[in-house]
C-alpha cells in the first residue's frame, strides 16, 4: 500500500496540470497512467496543441508569448477575443445546455491559467500554419484561435512532464486503476490491474472519455459507431467515468454526442503517435461528395473549427461511410500540413473526368453532374477571402455552400478520401466550479475531483476548436489546488 496526499489518474494535459497544481500547493502527489511511457499523454498528445483563450489584444498575448517579435506583431492582425466572445460562442454551440457557471470559470480563468502554464515550461506561439491567412499583406487569424503550443500536443505533454519530473511527482506507468472505494477514515483506496494498491485523501480523475470503448460507443452514440476509427488515445475507455459512477457520481452531459472529424480513409484503426495529422479539416475550402457523387453538407456554413467536430457523424451516414474532399488550385495551396503527410490518401488529375476515374466505388456520371451544377452556381462576383466569412456562396443549390465557394476549374485537381475519426465523447461526470465531482443531488463527493474530457458540463451538439485543452488546463489546475487542501 502506497499512500499520497493527492493521486491523479491520467497523464494528459488536464492530469498533468492537476498534478503540478497540487504539488505547487505542497501536497505529495502521484500520477497513475494506464499507458506505457512511450504512449503517455492521453488524447492531448494526439492534438495539434491549439488553445482557445480570452484576451483583449496583443498585449495580453505577449504575456503568453514573451518572445513574440515586433515584426510578427506588425505583420499580423491578432484582433481580440473577449470573455464575452468566448463564453457566447461556446454557450451557443451547446444550444445553451452548457453549465454556465463552469463555462464562465473556464473562460474567465483561461488567460491566467495559460500564463501559469508558461511558468511551467509550456511555450506558446502564434498559430500561423492552421489559423491565419495572409490578406492584404497581413496575417489575419480567424475562428477565435490565435495560439498553439510549440511542438503541438506532443510538445505540450513533454513540457509538462519535464516539470512533473522536476517537481518530484511520482509517476507510475502501465498502472491501470480498476476500482476505487472509500476507507472508513474518508480516504480513497485504489486497486490497480497489476495488483498495486494506493491510498490518498484526494483523488483527481483525468482519464478522458470513452471514445476508445467500442461497446460504449455503440451503446451510447448509436449503431454504426463501432465502425469509426479512433483518432485519439486507445486507452480512453471510460475507466474514470465508470469508477466515479460506482461511488455515486451522476452521469451528465451529452452522452450521445462526440467530437468526430473527417479522417484519412486508410489511417490506422487506433490513434498512433507515429502517424499524427490524419484528420482532414479544411473541407471548407473545397467540395465534399459521397460515393453516390452527391454533396451532403454545406462546406462553408462557418469557419471549419466551429463545424469540423460534426463531420465524422455526417460521413458515417454516407454510403460505405466514406467521402471525398475535392480541391483545385484556387485553394489547394492554402491547405495545412495534414494534407501533405506522406500517408494521405490523395489522387490528382489535370481534368475532373480524370480525377473521377480514379475514385474507387464512385458514381462518376453523377459526380460530374454535381460538380458542373456546383460550378455554375458559384457567385463569382463576391470576392473570395478565407480570413472572414466572405459570403461568397452558391445560388440555387439544394445544399448551398454559404462561404468560400470557388468553381472547380483551375487544374490540377486534387482529392482526398476520408471517413470518420472519433476524437472524444461529450458525456461524462458533473463537476462544480471547484472541479468537485457531484452526485445525483448535486452534492460534492468529498475528496473526488475531475478535469478533462470526462467532464460532461461543457460540450453539447458542437465543439469549438481549442476549447478542450483550455478547459482541461483550467479545471485541472483548479482540481489539483482544491485536492491539495482537502482536509485529512
Amino acid at each position: 500500500m502506497q499512500s499520497y496526499d493527492v493521486i491523479v489518474l491520467g497523464s494528459g494535459n488536464a492530469g498533468l496540470c492537476a498534478a503540478l497544481s497540487a504539488r505547487e500547493s505542497g501536497a505529495r502527489v502521484a500520477l497513475l497512467e494506464r499507458a506505457p511511457r512511450e504512449q503517455r499523454g492521453g488524447n492531448s498528445a494526439h492534438t495539434g496543441g491549439a488553445f482557445r483563450v480570452a484576451y483583449q489584444g496583443v498585449d495580453d498575448l505577449r504575456q503568453l508569448m514573451p518572445d513574440l517579435m515586433d515584426s510578427e506583431v506588425q505583420n499580423s492582425d491578432f484582433g481580440s477575443y473577449t470573455q464575452d466572445d468566448f463564453f457566447g460562442e461556446l454557450a451557443a454551440m451547446s444550444q445553451y445546455r452548457s453549465d454556465p457557471e463552469v463555462l464562465d470559470t473556464v473562460v474567465s480563468r483561461s488567460l491566467d491559467t495559460l500564463r501559469w502554464m508558461t511558468g511551467k515550461g509550456v511555450r506558446f506561439m502564434p498559430i500561423y500554419g492552421r489559423q491565419a491567412f495572409k490578406v492584404d499583406g497581413k496575417y489575419r487569424f480567424w475562428g477565435g484561435l490565435t495560439i498553439e503550443v510549440s511542438g503541438g500536443g506532443l510538445g505540450l505533454v513533454d513540457a509538462l512532464f519535464r516539470r512533473v519530473e522536476k517537481e518530484a511527482v511520482d509517476v507510475f506507468y502501465e498502472c491501470r486503476t480498476q476500482h476505487i472505494a472509500r476507507n472508513q477514515d474518508g480516504s480513497w483506496l485504489l486497486q490497480c490491474a497489476d495488483g498495486q494498491q494506493f491510498s490518498t485523501r484526494s483523488l483527481v480523475l483525468a482519464t478522458g472519455g470513452f471514445h476508445a470503448n467500442l461497446e460504449w460507443r455503440t451503446k451510447y452514440l448509436g449503431p454504426g459507431w463501432d465502425l469509426a476509427k479512433v483518432r485519439g488515445s486507445r486507452y480512453n475507455t471510460g475507466d474514470g467515468i465508470r469508477m466515479a459512477m460506482s461511488v455515486g457520481a451522476v452521469a451528465h452531459g451529452n452522452w450521445s454526442g462526440c467530437h468526430a472529424v473527417f479522417y484519412d480513409v486508410n489511417a490506422p484503426q487506433m490513434g498512433d503517435l507515429n502517424r499524427l495529422n490524419q484528420q482532414k479539416n479544411y473541407f471548407h475550402l473545397g467540395v465534399v461528395v459521397n460515393a453516390d457523387g452527391k454533396r451532403f453538407i454545406d462546406e462553408g456554413q462557418d469557419f471549419r473549427n466551429y463545424t469540423y467536430s460534426g463531420m465524422g457523424a455526417h460521413v458515417m451516414n454516407q454510403p460505405g461511410g466514406v467521402a471525398w474532399q475535392i480541391f483545385d488550385q484556387h485553394t489547394h495551396d492554402l491547405l495545412p500540413d495534414e494534407y501533405r503527410v506522406r500517408q494521405a490518401t490523395r489522387i490528382q488529375a489535370q481534368t475532373l473526368q480524370g480525377l473521377v476515374e480514379q475514385m474507387e466505388g464512385m458514381n462518376g456520371r453523377a459526380l460530374i453532374q454535381t460538380l458542373d451544377t456546383y460550378n455554375a452556381a458559384v457567385q463569382c462576383e463576391v470576392p473570395f477571402n478565407p480570413a472572414i466569412r466572405d459570403g461568397r456562396d452558391t445560388h440555387g443549390l439544394e445544399i448551398p455552400k454559404s462561404n468560400w465557394a470557388n468553381p472547380l476549374d483551375s487544374p490540377p485537381f486534387v482529392a482526398y478520401a476520408v471517413t470518420c475519426g472519433i476524437t472524444f465523447t461529450f458525456g461524462g461526470l458533473k463537476v462544480d466550479t471547484r472541479a468537485q465531482v457531484l452526485d445525483d443531488e448535486d452534492k460534492p463527493i468529498s475528496g473526488l475531483y475531475a478535469a478533462g474530457e470526462l467532464v460532461g458540463n461543457l460540450y453539447y451538439v458542437k465543439y469549438a476548436g481549442g476549447a478542450g485543452l483550455t478547459s482541461g488546463s483550467v479545471l485541472g489546475r483548479i482540481a489539483g489546488a482544491e485536492a491539495a487542501v482537502q482536509p485529512a
